[in-house]
């Protein structure tokens, strides 16, 4: 059962995933996705890194949908997603296969580092709008280099899927979290 640090992360990533703002999500807004991952300079100009971006955001709906619609309905709700948040640390395989893509998608100028810049440009792309910020690049950058390595990105991308612990940085991979609700004071 997820937890609600759990609950609030996972509606963060539901809500950049509706593109259509209908309260479930199907197909359409998958290919909505990977259109804008195709907005990316890299992926835009490298038709193989553009199948493989494919292969991946259309992988997730597959995926998705055959486990998490389990009324059939073609379509899945925040409620048949957080119904699976306990089997994700089974996943951790997928989970890190779709980091490497994700990294080549966002490395714009391929040199096997995701700078600040890129980094916002995931962020930005994830949400399909300018999203501040802040100080997120400096919490995922552990090592403090200014940049990201393809271990500490799959190790982030990892972290932000499977962990229900919130001081773990990689929940801050795709942005600043949304503040996780408090119960009010029994007065």
């Amino acid at each position: 059962m997820a937890s609600e640090f759990q609950r609030n992360k996972i509606q963060a990533m539901f809500q950049a995933f509706d593109t259509d703002d209908d309260g479930r999500l199907d197909e359409a807004d998958f290919d909505a996705l990977a259109a804008r991952w195709h907005e990316l300079p890299r992926v835009a100009a490298e038709p193989e890194l553009a199948a493989r971006v494919d292969t991946v955001v259309l992988g997730w709906w597959r995926d998705l949908s055959a486990a998490a619609d389990t009324n059939g309905d073609g379509n899945v709700d925040l409620d048949e997603i957080l119904a699976m948040v306990d089997r994700l640390p089974d996943m951790r395989d997928a989970v890190t296969a779709t980091a490497d893509a994700l990294f080549d998608a966002v490395d714009e100028n391929a040199d096997h580092r995701i700078s600040r810049a890129e980094h916002q440009r995931l962020v930005d792309t994830w949400h399909g709008r300018s999203t501040a910020t802040g100080d997120v690049f400096t919490h995922l950058d552990q090592d403090g280099d200014g940049h990201l390595s393809r271990p500490e990105f799959a190790t982030l991308w990892t972290q932000f899927w499977i962990s229900d612990d919130p001081t773990d940085p990689g929940n801050l991979t795709c942005g600043p979290l949304p503040a996780t609700p408090r119960p009010p004071d029994p007065a």
